[in-house]
């Protein structure tokens, strides 16, 4: 197996992430990525699609590396807007799992006054481990 969701006995199991994941084999380190194109242009304003735009790229990251979404091992969300995040949780939850699948290592999310793109409203940070 070339990854293992590690659950704390006793612990509620978490929705839409883990709470641990142990992994072996080629590390690929995905740069904080923001919901705009491989042009660097922003199609929308809009949350959600920001989200999907975001998600795709890391997509795109991983696979010029030979990873695949499963091999994902860690994420870490920075947003603007919690609410936003908050409010719309069943849209990015089917945006997720479309573009990574149900898929759902450990994961963080974090409220930040800004993001270094001015229209930026999501950047995401991701960690993943290929088998041998």
């Amino acid at each position: 197996m070339m990854h293992e969701i590690i659950q704390p006995e006793g612990w509620a199991k978490p929705i839409g992430y883990s709470n641990g994941i142990s992994a072996r084999g080629r590390i690929v380190q995905v740069g904080g990525q923001i919901g705009w194109d491989e042009q660097c242009e922003f199609h929308s304003d809009d949350f959600v699609e920001q989200v999907r735009q975001t998600l795709l790229n890391i997509v795109s990251v991983l696979s010029a590396a030979d990873a695949k979404p499963e091999h994902l091992i860690q994420m870490t969300w920075y947003f603007t807007d919690r609410e936003a995040y908050k409010t719309r949780m069943k849209e990015i939850g089917a945006v997720y799992r479309e573009i990574i699948g149900r898929h759902f290592p450990p994961m963080a999310a974090v409220q930040v006054v800004a993001l270094m793109e001015d229209r930026a409203k999501i950047e995401i940070q991701a960690l993943a481990v290929v088998p041998d």
